[in-house]
């Protein structure tokens, strides 16, 4: 029988169950205060971190339009928010959350993206809006097209000090720093970062590169001269095309102006040689590129071609030049296209839109083998164009946007004979240059070999693909193919015929030498042409092994050379660069990293 409860134990009970539901609700009551407060601190650091993502794009905006003001209202409210973010996601509950193994991923990576948006408004974009002027088109670029490098090197130290900071910064939102997360909307601000951090990057390193070699390289220490070069992309070299046209160009005190156009018939087809080597004779030397200008830039490597350019000028006229520059008409489209057309003696508008097709195909059908006057309408084509660069420039930004595509696709190409200012093109783009690295690299180059204008007609797809990271080595193989798409019909001589022909090939045959510059020690196990084994001729090039194929591609045909090799399991990022021709290729690259 139960003993019956005391009215002082029903009271002690009664007690103890209401302080459990006090105690469960006060947590309940926490739990939902701190996931308020969770959820507070989430939506403040997602509206905090795209104000400042926004900001920043506009002082970024502002500083190349000019407006430095805009910039620094537009930078100082990119750094309030950017705190604002970091606040709220280094909050109590936003580190109790983060510490969760994880299901804390999301709460991790957003205060690492944080820290970064903060060192990015603070450490960079302030001290860069503070130097404001080196990054504005308007003010970098003053009547007559002439480069205030004053402003330039002054604000040189700054972007030294943001550049690297920038580099610093971009690594950590790259790398693992910010984390991978499982939650879309905060995986998708990562890749904007990432993809932000990274343009920023570029534009900074650019620019502090320009403000450490411009003042000198325009003439800032006393005049400067240039030996220019007109590629003809319709004849294939290894720098673009055959150099149809060339002029000097003079710079002081920023100032620069361009003496007049001249054709290709002006040089001579023997000069004294250039000594580029041992490589570069066996490799190069039976065509005598040192000596005939028609094959002064078969070789990809631009300051090869640029040395030799500079050694014709120097027998041609007594002047050694302090620089060489390489441009193409796909270039000057991109020109015209920001300052406009230009108006020929007979009334004919050069423009963007018509420029290539004139200048690579047209022309030589309107003068047939009238090779003089077809070379004076080029010139005077070059001419007007240079002359309306260097007037008033009306769209400043536009115009370094222009010559910035041109060089990062190879259209534009800079050598200094100035060991440390070379030394810094070589690390861009306009320097043009075969790099002496180890990483994996597939650098195809074609030589037209028949002395016509068919590579006008010529497209090109490259495919590079290679084994896993296991191992020393791994198979690998890069895939070419060359497309004539010459018209049928009737065609000139010098457009569809060839200067020499030993295979004896009909008229419209583009007769192409093929060179690949393989991964530093790769071997060749095989190549074919169209299924069928061929012969390689072998070279080396800066540490590149090289191999090359001559074969015709028929009118209308499309020929596929495929390089079968073995290569070294290295690390770094595959490399495909694309030679600036007429056409714009496919390039597909599945290469792992071996990182």
């Amino acid at each position: 029988m139960r003993r019956k409860r005391t009215d002082e134990e029903i009271a002690r009970d009664r007690r103890r169950r209401n302080v459990t539901r006090l105690s469960c609700g006060a947590a309940v009551l926490v739990a939902v205060g701190a996931a308020g407060w969770l959820g507070y601190e989430g939506v403040q650091a997602k509206s905090s971190l795209e104000k400042a993502r926004d900001f920043a794009t506009q002082s970024k905006d502002a500083l190349l339009s000019g407006d430095p003001e805009a910039a620094t209202r537009a930078a100082a409210d990119a750094d309030r928010h950017a705190q604002r973010a970091q606040a709220a996601a280094h909050s109590v509950p936003w580190r109790i959350a983060a510490a969760v193994p994880w299901l804390g991923t999301p709460f991790e990576s957003t205060a690492q993206m944080t820290d970064i948006v903060t060192g990015l408004t603070s450490d960079v974009l302030q001290p860069v809006v503070d130097a404001g002027a080196a990054l504005s088109p308007s003010r970098l670029l003053l009547d007559g097209a002439r480069i205030d490098f004053g402003a330039l090197g002054d604000a040189a130290p700054v972007l030294e000090t943001t550049s690297a900071a920038m580099t610093d910064l971009d690594a950590q939102a790259q790398a693992q720093a910010v984390d991978h997360t499982y939650i879309g909307a905060i995986d998708r601000a990562r890749i904007q970062l990432q993809e932000q951090t990274a343009e920023l990057s570029g534009l900074l390193e650019n620019t502090a590169l320009a403000a450490r070699i411009a003042p000198a390289m325009l003439g800032g220490d006393g005049p400067r001269s240039y030996f220019m070069g007109f590629q003809t992309n319709a004849e294939a070299r290894g720098t673009g095309g055959l150099m149809g046209g060339f002029a000097v160009v003079r710079a002081e005190d920023g100032a620069v102006r361009v003496d007049d156009v001249a054709s290709n018939r002006e040089l001579r087809l023997d000069y004294a040689p250039v000594d580029l080597g041992p490589d570069f004779a066996r490799l190069y030397g039976p065509s005598r590129p040192t000596q005939d200008f028609r094959n002064s830039n078969v070789s990809s490597h631009f300051p090869y071609a640029a040395r030799i350019w500079q050694s014709i000028w120097q027998q041609e006229s007594g002047e050694t030049v302090d620089g060489v520059i390489a441009t193409d008409p796909v270039a000057l489209s991109y020109v015209l296209d920001v300052v406009g057309a230009v108006t020929m003696p007979d009334g004919e508008k050069i423009t963007a839109e018509n420029v290539v097709e004139l200048t690579g195909s047209r022309a030589y059908a309107r003068f047939g083998d009238d090779q003089k006057a077809r070379k004076e309408y080029l010139e005077t084509i070059a001419r007007k164009v240079v002359q309306k660069l260097t007037g008033n420039i009306d769209r400043p930004r536009a115009l370094l946007e222009a010559l910035g595509r041109a060089a990062g696709e190879g259209r534009l190409a800079v050598w200094s004979s100035h060991a440390g200012e070379q030394d810094v093109l070589a690390t861009t783009a306009l320097g043009h240059s075969v790099p002496e690295d180890p990483a994996p690299y597939a650098g195809i180059v074609v030589n037209n070999l028949g002395g016509n204008k068919l590579d006008y007609f010529l497209e090109r797809e490259i495919d590079y693909t290679a084994g896993s990271c296991d191992g020393h080595t791994r198979t690998s193989t890069v895939t070419v193919r060359l497309a004539n798409n010459l018209p049928s019909g009737e065609h000139t001589a010098y457009v569809a015929g060839m200067f020499d022909n030993p295979m004896g090939a009909p008229v419209g045959t583009n007769l192409t030498d093929v060179s690949l510059l393989a991964t530093q020690g790769a071997r060749l196990d095989k190549v074919t042409v169209d299924g069928r084994t061929a012969f390689a001729l072998t070279g080396k090039e800066l540490g590149h092994p090289v191999f090359g194929v001559q074969l015709p591609v028929p009118q209308g045909s499309t020929v596929e050379i495929v390089y079968e090799l073995t290569e070294p399991v290295v690390a770094g990022a595959a490399r495909v660069p694309v030679q600036p021709l007429i056409d714009d290729p496919m390039v597909s690259v599945s290469v792992p990293d071996c990182a």
